[in-house]
């Protein structure tokens, strides 16, 4: 059987939520890729009482069944025109002071759809339909100009159409053969920035760099659903109409929807619903060039940035690489470059891999935080002065939790070998571990450099208990990485459930601890009780997310990337490439490379001693692409799969009680938010490599 056939027959085992046929691949996949909305038991949830008042309804974990159980377009059209007259009518209740939740959003669907009689199903469909009036306001109050209109390029006449594809997108040749012409040309003539693309990264950019402040988009549910729940809970006014027949290819969809959402009016007027998006913009441009030449300062004096970066460097080492094992020969040899280069080599290489890529959510989570308990002014109306006010010292911080997160990514690429990050070589690959230790190093230094240093403007008492919180995290997250190593490298194989926990709550938990706790003490004192409580949370909050990781990895959109890489053999890194995340080696890799994981140790307790020594031996043996089919299988015979599944679910609700159990209100709603968006993975994945 293959490899493809095998991960299939095996995935059907896991929970509706792991089956949804989705790709993360596409950019607009991964737009705001770590912001997600939870859908656990609503034991572990406050309903608003706004959204529905038939609890019977209510969707929990595994309960979506198998397939696109959400993803069916009501037919005919009459029909969506009835379920979007009774949203119309519906929405006037709701309280729009915070964005919805894809939990209230799926709830209220439900609920509508049994009011009228149609089925779940339509569900998707629906939940477009809600959050699309939800922000149809807001949407009016944003200038043309700064609106952004996202176009499927499978609405084109595929067997005619002359137009090419760039790293952008589909460029529109405007021959008017197809509807993309005309809505194109009609947003365009309004002054909508318009994009043909499912997936660029540069659509993300645009967001986050500032130039629009409203989506809209056109997209098969499918898109739809692992897009605009992202999009919507970071704050973002954002419409959408789904495509009526979905498919690659000469798709369909209703063209008067589309213009009367094109041409929905200017209005100005003041933003009512509470936004993190001006918290993310400031922490994504805190890495432009000019920003980190303000926060760093006195640390990278002579640091040669964007065009100097590493050309430098390449200039010195004769622009090749080297094998992971060796210092390099010939053109390859850094000590052969002049010594006035070498000296800033370790600097450029470091500051270049600061900028190269990443979600940079860990300076987002402090900056979050530090407004929340300031009273989150941030988040309302007056948002963007609030943020780009914020103190350069509270920046300084949170840059520098993302400078000893990326050490810890030079670091671990050497631990683990992996050849390629942000699509570029890894920075052992390219100089050799020698030279990535030291980069790491530096790195290191750099973070607690502008925490401590006399010019970075941080008070004395406060930059002393910063560096204590850090050190501790930096501790304990190389405590839980050594242990995963010895585990690896030994030969006892025995793990209990129990163990890899310690092992996740070690590896994770505390780079979420710092973040917040952070965030927390640089708008003044900790108190024992809140500290104890982030702790609890972060503990829950970490255990669930790399549980989830290992999820990931059988997922349905693992399995289509699987049987890419069996078919890609010719060209094995470029076909497990994603650069927005880092690193994606083949899936099942954990397995293959021998970690400790929570399924590892869940079906350990379930196979006979001949199974164990079999499993023992996977990650040594070379039935190639097979063994992942062979795990697939033992995984879900021992249910490993649905008990993992159980454990996000316990220990989301544990990270919401927690957060539940704070004050001041906008931190407890942020960490609320912040539990949801980490771990709905509802279609995609997100890995701790970016």
């Amino acid at each position: 059987m293959r490899l493809h056939a095998r991960l299939r027959a095996a995935q059907r085992l896991l929970p509706g939520r792991f089956c949804t046929g989705l790709s993360r691949h596409s950019a607009l996949g991964r737009l705001l890729v770590f912001l997600r909305v939870s859908s656990v038991a609503a034991s572990s949830f406050q309903l608003r009482s706004d959204i529905t008042e038939d609890a019977g309804l209510l969707p929990v974990l595994g309960s979506r069944g198998k397939g696109n159980a959400l993803t069916q377009v009501p037919a005919p059209r009459v029909l969506r025109d009835r379920i979007r007259a009774a949203v119309d009518e519906w929405i006037v209740r709701v309280d729009r002071s915070r964005p919805l939740s894809r939990y209230e959003l799926e709830t209220a669907a439900r609920s509508l759809l049994s009011r009228l009689g149609l089925p779940g199903e339509f569900a998707g469909w629906t939940m477009v339909a809600i959050a699309s009036r939800f922000w149809a306001e807001q949407v009016e109050s944003v200038p043309f100009s700064r609106r952004l209109l996202l176009l499927p390029h499978c609405l084109r006449k595929a067997e005619t159409c002359p137009a090419q594809f760039d790293r952008l997108g589909l460029i529109c040749q405007h021959c008017g053969a197809c509807d993309l012409h005309q809505l194109a040309q009609r947003a365009e003539s309004l002054g909508y920035r318009v994009m043909i693309a499912e997936g660029s990264p540069a659509v993300l950019r645009t967001i986050l760099s500032g130039q629009v402040d409203a989506v809209l988009g056109v997209a098969c549910l499918e898109t739809l659903e692992r897009t605009f729940d992202k999009i919507l809970l970071a704050g973002i006014p954002c419409m959408a109409v789904p495509l009526v027949e979905a498919g690659c290819r000469n798709t369909s969809a209703d063209a008067d929807r589309i213009a009367e959402m094109i041409d929905r009016p200017y209005r100005p007027q003041t933003q009512t619903t509470r936004t993190y998006l001006h918290l993310m913009r400031l922490a994504a441009r805190m890495f432009d060039e000019e920003q980190l030449r303000e926060l760093a300062a006195s640390q990278v004096e002579r640091a040669r940035m964007h065009q100097q970066g590493t050309e430098a460097v390449s200039a010195a080492a004769g622009g090749s690489t080297s094998s992971p094992g060796s210092r390099g020969s010939g053109a390859d040899r850094v000590d052969d470059a002049p010594i006035a280069r070498l000296l800033d080599a370790t600097e450029s290489l470091a500051l270049d891999f600061l900028r190269a890529g990443g979600k940079h959510s860990r300076p987002f989570i402090t900056l979050a935080v530090y407004d929340a308990m300031l009273g989150g002014a941030a988040t309302g109306p007056d948002g963007a002065a609030v943020a780009a006010a914020m103190p350069i010292h509270v920046r300084r911080i949170a840059l520098a939790i993302e400078v000893f997160h990326k050490a810890s990514l030079v670091h671990d690429d050497v631990e683990d070998d992996d050849r390629v990050r942000y699509g570029q070589p890894t920075i052992h690959h390219r100089f050799g571990p020698a030279v990535a230790i030291n980069v790491g190093d530096f790195l290191i230094g750099l973070g607690y450099r502008l925490i401590g240093s006399p010019g970075a403007g941080v008070p004395a008492e406060l930059a002393a208990d910063l560096l204590r919180l850090f050190a501790s995290a930096h501790m304990r997250l190389a405590q839980g990485q050594g242990a995963e190593l010895m585990w690896r490298d030994g030969a006892d194989k025995h793990l209990e459930p129990l163990d890899a926990l310690r092992i996740y709550a070690l590896k994770t938990a505390p780079a979420f601890e710092a973040a917040i706790l952070a965030g927390a003490r640089l708008a003044g004192p900790i108190e024992n009780g809140l500290k104890a409580a982030v702790e609890r949370y972060s503990r829950h909050l970490g255990v669930a997310f790399q549980i989830l990781n290992d999820l990931d990895d059988w997922s349905d959109d693992a399995i289509r990337q699987a049987g890419r890489t069996e078919a890609s053999q010719a060209a094995p890194q470029s076909a497990t490439l994603d650069p927005t995340n880092g690193p994606r080696s083949k899936q099942g890799s954990d397995v293959l490379a021998g970690r400790p994981t929570i399924l590892w140790a869940l079906a350990w307790q379930r196979l006979s001693p001949a199974e164990r020594r079999w499993l023992t031996e996977l990650p040594a043996s070379d039935a190639g692409s097979a063994r992942l089919g062979q795990a697939a299988e033992c995984f879900s015979r021992t249910g490993a799969f649905e008990r993992a599944a159980s454990l996000v679910v316990k220990h989301h609700r544990r990270a919401i009680e927690a957060a539940d159990a704070m004050e001041p209100e906008p931190l407890r709603f942020f960490l609320r938010f912040l539990a949801d968006a980490i771990l709905d993975r509802r279609p995609l994945s997100i890995n701790d490599h970016g």
